[in-house]
Protein backbone atom coordinates (compact mmCIF):
# COMPACT_ATOMS: atom_id res chain seq x y z
CA UNK A 1 0.00 0.00 0.00
CA UNK A 2 2.88 2.01 0.61
CA UNK A 3 4.95 1.29 -2.46
CA UNK A 4 1.63 2.56 -4.45
CA UNK A 5 1.29 5.65 -2.27
CA UNK A 6 4.85 6.51 -2.96
CA UNK A 7 4.06 5.67 -7.12
CA UNK A 8 1.06 7.62 -6.92
CA UNK A 9 2.91 11.04 -5.58
CA UNK A 10 5.64 10.52 -7.80
CA UNK A 11 3.29 10.56 -10.72
CA UNK A 12 2.05 13.60 -9.34
CA UNK A 13 4.85 15.47 -8.58
CA UNK A 14 7.12 14.52 -11.69
CA UNK A 15 5.82 16.48 -14.21
CA UNK A 16 5.33 19.44 -11.98
CA UNK A 17 8.91 19.15 -11.10
CA UNK A 18 9.86 19.01 -14.76
CA UNK A 19 7.24 21.98 -15.57
CA UNK A 20 9.04 24.29 -12.69
CA UNK A 21 12.26 23.55 -14.05
CA UNK A 22 11.66 24.68 -17.46
CA UNK A 23 9.83 27.40 -16.37
CA UNK A 24 12.89 28.56 -14.09
CA UNK A 25 14.98 28.20 -17.36
CA UNK A 26 13.39 30.41 -19.31
CA UNK A 27 12.94 32.96 -16.74
CA UNK A 28 16.24 33.00 -16.18
CA UNK A 29 17.19 33.43 -19.90
CA UNK A 30 14.97 36.12 -20.24
CA UNK A 31 15.47 38.00 -16.75
CA UNK A 32 17.38 40.67 -18.28
CA UNK A 33 14.60 41.81 -20.18
CA UNK A 34 12.66 42.84 -17.10
CA UNK A 35 15.40 44.60 -15.17
CA UNK A 36 17.29 45.79 -18.09
CA UNK A 37 18.51 49.18 -18.96
CA UNK A 38 18.44 49.85 -22.50
CA UNK A 39 21.15 52.34 -23.32
CA UNK A 40 19.65 55.24 -26.03
CA UNK A 41 22.08 57.72 -27.32
CA UNK A 42 20.74 61.34 -27.82
CA UNK A 43 21.40 62.40 -31.19
CA UNK A 44 21.02 65.94 -30.50
CA UNK A 45 23.57 66.40 -27.20
CA UNK A 46 25.73 62.99 -28.27
CA UNK A 47 25.06 61.51 -24.78
CA UNK A 48 24.15 58.24 -23.84
CA UNK A 49 20.68 57.76 -21.37
CA UNK A 50 20.42 54.73 -19.39
CA UNK A 51 16.31 54.25 -19.32
CA UNK A 52 14.35 51.49 -17.63
CA UNK A 53 12.92 48.92 -20.73
CA UNK A 54 9.79 49.48 -19.79
CA UNK A 55 9.76 53.38 -19.54
CA UNK A 56 11.63 53.14 -22.78
CA UNK A 57 8.89 51.60 -24.21
CA UNK A 58 6.02 53.85 -23.03
CA UNK A 59 8.18 56.87 -24.68
CA UNK A 60 8.52 55.25 -27.83
CA UNK A 61 4.56 54.24 -28.21
CA UNK A 62 3.89 58.24 -26.77
CA UNK A 63 6.34 59.45 -29.19
CA UNK A 64 5.70 56.84 -32.72
CA UNK A 65 2.29 56.35 -32.26
CA UNK A 66 -0.73 59.38 -31.90
CA UNK A 67 -2.74 58.65 -28.37
CA UNK A 68 -5.81 59.44 -29.95
CA UNK A 69 -5.58 55.79 -31.90
CA UNK A 70 -7.29 52.84 -30.94
CA UNK A 71 -6.20 51.45 -27.73
CA UNK A 72 -5.48 47.78 -29.60
CA UNK A 73 -2.98 49.83 -32.12
CA UNK A 74 -1.30 50.84 -29.50
CA UNK A 75 -0.70 47.72 -27.64
CA UNK A 76 0.61 46.39 -30.89
CA UNK A 77 2.85 49.65 -31.16
CA UNK A 78 4.12 48.70 -28.23
CA UNK A 79 4.65 45.09 -29.05
CA UNK A 80 6.51 45.60 -32.39
CA UNK A 81 9.00 48.66 -30.08
CA UNK A 82 10.12 45.94 -27.47
CA UNK A 83 10.90 43.67 -30.20
CA UNK A 84 12.61 45.97 -32.22
CA UNK A 85 14.39 47.24 -29.04
CA UNK A 86 15.25 43.79 -28.27
CA UNK A 87 16.64 42.91 -31.65
CA UNK A 88 18.92 45.60 -31.44
CA UNK A 89 20.31 45.36 -28.04
CA UNK A 90 23.85 43.91 -28.58
CA UNK A 91 26.02 44.88 -25.74
CA UNK A 92 27.48 48.05 -27.79
CA UNK A 93 27.98 51.42 -26.87
CA UNK A 94 24.46 52.07 -26.89
CA UNK A 95 21.53 49.88 -28.19
CA UNK A 96 19.74 52.31 -30.29
CA UNK A 97 19.52 56.06 -30.96
CA UNK A 98 16.38 58.43 -29.65
CA UNK A 99 15.49 59.10 -33.39
CA UNK A 100 14.06 57.81 -36.45
CA UNK A 101 17.48 56.12 -37.39
CA UNK A 102 15.95 53.40 -34.60
CA UNK A 103 13.10 54.25 -33.23
CA UNK A 104 11.70 57.99 -31.95
CA UNK A 105 12.04 58.16 -27.98
CA UNK A 106 10.73 61.02 -26.12
CA UNK A 107 11.30 61.67 -21.95
CA UNK A 108 8.59 62.09 -19.92
CA UNK A 109 9.41 65.79 -19.67
CA UNK A 110 9.62 65.99 -23.32
CA UNK A 111 6.01 64.89 -23.20
CA UNK A 112 4.78 67.26 -20.87
CA UNK A 113 6.49 69.72 -23.16
CA UNK A 114 4.63 68.75 -26.20
CA UNK A 115 1.12 67.68 -24.73
CA UNK A 116 0.81 70.58 -22.04
CA UNK A 117 -2.70 70.13 -20.12
CA UNK A 118 -3.55 66.51 -22.29
CA UNK A 119 -0.92 64.98 -20.91
CA UNK A 120 -2.43 63.23 -17.93
CA UNK A 121 -5.03 61.99 -20.36
CA UNK A 122 -2.70 60.79 -22.67
CA UNK A 123 0.38 59.47 -20.64
CA UNK A 124 -2.74 57.26 -19.01
CA UNK A 125 -3.33 55.70 -22.22
CA UNK A 126 -0.22 55.10 -23.63
CA UNK A 127 0.26 53.54 -19.87
CA UNK A 128 -2.19 51.28 -20.43
CA UNK A 129 -0.84 50.17 -23.83
CA UNK A 130 2.45 49.37 -22.49
CA UNK A 131 1.27 47.50 -19.26
CA UNK A 132 -1.69 45.28 -20.83
CA UNK A 133 1.60 43.90 -22.92
CA UNK A 134 4.39 44.14 -20.35
CA UNK A 135 7.39 41.96 -21.45
CA UNK A 136 5.48 41.10 -24.98
CA UNK A 137 7.91 40.74 -28.01
CA UNK A 138 7.72 38.94 -31.21
CA UNK A 139 9.60 36.18 -32.44
CA UNK A 140 9.88 34.01 -35.61
CA UNK A 141 11.42 30.57 -35.51
CA UNK A 142 12.76 31.01 -31.74
CA UNK A 143 14.16 34.55 -32.84
CA UNK A 144 13.35 37.74 -31.71
CA UNK A 145 11.90 40.00 -34.84
CA UNK A 146 13.04 42.99 -36.09
CA UNK A 147 9.71 44.23 -36.08
CA UNK A 148 10.22 47.37 -38.14
CA UNK A 149 7.00 49.57 -38.52
CA UNK A 150 6.39 52.66 -40.58
CA UNK A 151 3.43 55.60 -40.81
CA UNK A 152 1.10 54.62 -43.66
CA UNK A 153 1.59 52.20 -47.11
CA UNK A 154 0.62 52.72 -50.15
CA UNK A 155 -2.41 50.33 -49.54
CA UNK A 156 0.39 47.52 -49.62
CA UNK A 157 3.38 47.10 -47.28
CA UNK A 158 6.22 46.00 -49.13
CA UNK A 159 8.70 43.33 -48.87
CA UNK A 160 12.07 43.88 -47.08
CA UNK A 161 14.36 43.29 -49.63
CA UNK A 162 13.15 45.59 -52.15
CA UNK A 163 13.28 48.70 -49.41
CA UNK A 164 16.43 47.12 -47.55
CA UNK A 165 18.79 44.66 -48.38
CA UNK A 166 17.74 41.17 -47.10
CA UNK A 167 14.99 39.09 -47.81
CA UNK A 168 13.18 38.88 -44.14
CA UNK A 169 10.22 35.67 -44.30
CA UNK A 170 8.16 38.26 -41.63
CA UNK A 171 8.67 41.24 -43.62
CA UNK A 172 6.31 40.46 -46.40
CA UNK A 173 4.15 42.29 -48.80
CA UNK A 174 0.62 42.34 -47.46
CA UNK A 175 -2.94 44.47 -48.07
CA UNK A 176 -3.40 47.27 -45.88
CA UNK A 177 -6.32 48.60 -47.51
CA UNK A 178 -7.03 50.75 -44.23
CA UNK A 179 -4.35 53.34 -45.20
CA UNK A 180 -5.76 54.76 -47.99
CA UNK A 181 -8.46 56.41 -45.55
CA UNK A 182 -5.18 58.03 -43.50
CA UNK A 183 -4.63 61.71 -43.86
CA UNK A 184 -0.83 61.47 -44.73
CA UNK A 185 -2.06 58.79 -47.70
CA UNK A 186 -1.42 61.36 -50.18
CA UNK A 187 0.61 64.53 -50.31
CA UNK A 188 0.94 66.93 -53.21
CA UNK A 189 3.56 69.84 -53.01
CA UNK A 190 4.88 72.43 -55.50
CA UNK A 191 8.93 73.25 -55.49
CA UNK A 192 10.83 75.87 -57.46
CA UNK A 193 12.71 73.80 -60.23
CA UNK A 194 15.69 75.67 -58.29
CA UNK A 195 15.17 74.35 -55.23
CA UNK A 196 15.06 70.86 -56.78
CA UNK A 197 18.50 70.83 -58.32
CA UNK A 198 19.81 72.39 -55.19
CA UNK A 199 18.62 69.73 -52.93
CA UNK A 200 19.61 67.08 -55.54
CA UNK A 201 23.06 68.62 -56.36
CA UNK A 202 22.15 68.26 -59.86
CA UNK A 203 23.57 71.55 -62.23
CA UNK A 204 20.42 73.55 -63.27
CA UNK A 205 18.78 72.86 -66.63
CA UNK A 206 15.38 74.37 -67.44
CA UNK A 207 14.28 70.97 -69.16
CA UNK A 208 14.11 68.45 -66.73
CA UNK A 209 13.97 64.58 -67.33
CA UNK A 210 12.84 62.24 -65.51
CA UNK A 211 13.19 58.64 -66.86
CA UNK A 212 11.93 55.68 -63.93
CA UNK A 213 14.13 52.78 -63.98
CA UNK A 214 13.04 50.51 -61.52
CA UNK A 215 9.82 49.89 -59.22
CA UNK A 216 9.15 47.97 -56.09
CA UNK A 217 6.15 45.50 -56.75
CA UNK A 218 3.72 47.95 -55.14
CA UNK A 219 4.92 50.73 -57.58
CA UNK A 220 7.47 52.46 -55.29
CA UNK A 221 10.29 54.05 -57.27
CA UNK A 222 13.48 51.91 -56.51
CA UNK A 223 16.00 53.87 -59.60
CA UNK A 224 15.97 56.48 -61.73
CA UNK A 225 17.33 58.92 -63.87
CA UNK A 226 17.71 62.53 -64.01
CA UNK A 227 18.70 64.30 -66.57
CA UNK A 228 21.18 61.08 -67.34
CA UNK A 229 22.79 60.24 -63.46
CA UNK A 230 20.68 57.29 -62.11
CA UNK A 231 19.89 57.59 -58.77
CA UNK A 232 17.87 55.51 -56.06
CA UNK A 233 14.10 56.40 -55.50
CA UNK A 234 14.98 56.07 -51.60
CA UNK A 235 17.62 58.81 -51.75
CA UNK A 236 15.56 61.03 -53.61
CA UNK A 237 12.71 61.30 -51.63
CA UNK A 238 15.23 61.81 -48.66
CA UNK A 239 16.66 64.83 -50.14
CA UNK A 240 13.50 66.55 -50.97
CA UNK A 241 12.30 65.50 -47.49
CA UNK A 242 9.34 63.23 -49.44
CA UNK A 243 6.85 61.25 -47.27
CA UNK A 244 7.69 58.63 -49.55
CA UNK A 245 10.10 57.31 -52.46
CA UNK A 246 6.38 56.28 -54.08
CA UNK A 247 5.96 59.98 -55.84
CA UNK A 248 5.38 61.43 -59.37
CA UNK A 249 7.54 64.66 -60.56
CA UNK A 250 5.46 67.09 -62.94
CA UNK A 251 7.30 70.34 -64.51
CA UNK A 252 5.72 73.61 -65.41
CA UNK A 253 8.35 75.77 -66.34
CA UNK A 254 10.09 76.73 -63.16
CA UNK A 255 7.80 74.91 -60.71
CA UNK A 256 7.46 71.39 -60.56
CA UNK A 257 4.33 69.57 -58.73
CA UNK A 258 5.17 66.32 -56.54
CA UNK A 259 2.24 64.02 -55.33
CA UNK A 260 3.55 61.22 -52.86
CA UNK A 261 1.61 57.80 -51.57
CA UNK A 262 2.22 56.99 -48.04
CA UNK A 263 4.49 57.93 -45.75
CA UNK A 264 7.10 56.19 -44.15
CA UNK A 265 9.51 53.15 -45.79
CA UNK A 266 6.52 50.93 -45.96
CA UNK A 267 8.65 47.32 -44.41
CA UNK A 268 6.56 45.52 -41.51
CA UNK A 269 3.59 47.81 -39.54
CA UNK A 270 1.21 50.59 -40.98
CA UNK A 271 0.85 52.39 -37.71
CA UNK A 272 -2.73 54.12 -39.42
CA UNK A 273 -3.26 50.31 -40.86
CA UNK A 274 -2.47 49.08 -37.15
CA UNK A 275 -5.93 51.47 -36.26
CA UNK A 276 -7.92 51.03 -39.47
CA UNK A 277 -7.86 47.54 -38.29
CA UNK A 278 -8.55 48.27 -34.43
CA UNK A 279 -11.50 50.36 -35.53
CA UNK A 280 -13.02 46.98 -37.26
CA UNK A 281 -12.99 45.17 -33.84
CA UNK A 282 -9.27 43.29 -34.67
CA UNK A 283 -7.63 42.95 -31.61
CA UNK A 284 -3.48 43.72 -31.27
CA UNK A 285 -2.52 40.26 -31.64
CA UNK A 286 -4.51 40.08 -34.85
CA UNK A 287 -2.88 43.33 -35.63
CA UNK A 288 0.55 41.90 -35.61
CA UNK A 289 0.27 38.49 -37.18
CA UNK A 290 -1.26 40.25 -40.15
CA UNK A 291 1.73 42.50 -40.69
CA UNK A 292 4.62 39.82 -39.23
CA UNK A 293 3.34 37.07 -41.39
CA UNK A 294 4.46 33.92 -39.32
CA UNK A 295 5.70 35.66 -36.21
CA UNK A 296 4.41 34.22 -32.24
CA UNK A 297 4.26 36.39 -29.04
CA UNK A 298 6.34 35.56 -26.51
CA UNK A 299 6.67 37.02 -22.65
CA UNK A 300 9.32 37.40 -21.17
Amino acid sequence: MKRFALITLLIILIPFLITKIFTKKENTKFKYVINNIIKVKDEKTNTIMEIPFEDYIQGVVAAEMPSSFEIEALKAQAVAARSYALYHMNGSEYDVTNTTTNQVYLTDEELKEKWKEDYPNKINKIKKAVEQTKGEYLTYKGQVANAMFFAASTGQTENSEEVFVSAVPYLRSVSSKWDEQAPVYSETITMELKEFYNKLNIPYNENLNIEVLEKTSTGRIKKLKINGTEYKGRDVSQKLKLKSNFFQIIQNKEKLTITTKGYGHGVGLSQYGANGMAKEGKTYVEILTHYYQGTEIKKT
